[in-house]
């Protein structure tokens, strides 16, 4: 056997290993990530009744075996119908396994599809891409067809149109611009600013949350709620982030009035496991050459 198949096979069992637990880790660190308003965190379930944080960990574990099976499709392809439908496939297998964990709740839906596209097309440039030529790729995958997925009318998808606003398949086909443009400055300014960890972290998906037409807020609590979260995802980052005395006060009356209209921002949650995969994806030695500023 030539040697060099060898190589390239072990080169792309370690990368699909390592991008599968990143992408675990991620779904991880954003579900134990305390304390984000009306989501479920360390201290409780937010405004969900049917799930907690046992159920989330058990779920993100659940999945790495899918994105494991994503990585190895995407291993060295290019962005084509072929590859579309067969991530479509893995990702659709991933979901039975979520739900079968799960007991039927839907805790990761939108993680597969933002996270599995991220993985492929880390495994298309065998892992040494920046950010910026990676989700460019996912981009332009996202925006293929799936011929072989059945018709799926989700409460997401619901909302998106009947409020007229871009939903989960929009952001991918847009190259995540609220994980580009507004979540990974935050985290980075806020780093730069003295913030820990934790609370750079949250004003990252604050960020997200002030302007991302989340259709799981839209779908519980209508425009009222969404604006209400808009305003006062803003709020807390103009007085300085969660970090700050004031933002922190700010935020507990956001959260207050999140749980008082029961409402969840499930979609902006999905986006910051992304911002958590990408900035973990950027800081590790697979990665080689690439950063945000577009270079590759």
């Amino acid at each position: 056997m030539n040697p060099s198949i060898n190589i390239n096979h072990d080169r792309a069992e370690e990368l699909a290993a390592h991008l599968a637990n990143r992408a675990t880790e991620a779904l991880l660190d954003e579900a134990r990530l305390t304390p984000k308003p009306g989501l479920v965190d360390r201290r409780g379930s937010g405004a969900h009744k049917d799930m907690n944080l046992a159920m989330l960990e058990t779920s993100a574990e659940c999945l790495t075996p899918t994105f494991i099976a994503m990585a190895h499709a995407g291993w060295r392809r290019v962005p084509d119908a072929a590859l579309r439908r067969q991530i479509g496939a893995i990702g659709r297998e991933g979901e039975k396994t979520m739900l079968a964990t799960t007991g039927g709740v839907n805790t990761h839906r939108g993680a597969i599809w933002s996270l599995g596209l991220l993985v492929t097309a880390f495994a298309m440039h065998e892992g040494r891409s920046g950010i910026v030529q990676t989700v460019s790729s996912a981009a332009r995958l996202a925006s293929l067809p799936d011929t072989a997925c059945p018709p799926v009318f989700s409460k997401g998808r619901y909302a998106s149109h009947r409020y007229k606003v871009p939903g989960a398949r929009e952001e991918a086909q847009q190259g995540f611009p609220h994980v580009m443009k507004m979540a990974l400055p935050q985290l980075a300014k806020s780093r730069r600013e003295g913030a820990s960890e934790d609370a750079a972290r949250i004003d990252a998906l604050l960020a997200i949350m002030t302007s991302l037409p989340d259709t799981c807020v839209l779908s519980r609590g209508g425009i009222k709620a969404l604006t209400d979260m808009r305003s006062g995802a803003r709020a807390i980052l103009v007085q300085g982030g969660i970090g700050s005395h004031q933002g922190r006060k700010t935020y507990d009356i956001l959260e207050a009035g999140m749980m008082k209209a029961n409402v969840s921002p499930g979609g902006a949650a999905d986006l910051l496991a992304a911002t958590l995969f990408l900035d973990g994806m950027e800081h590790t030695a697979i990665v080689q050459g690439g950063k945000r500023n577009g270079t590759h």
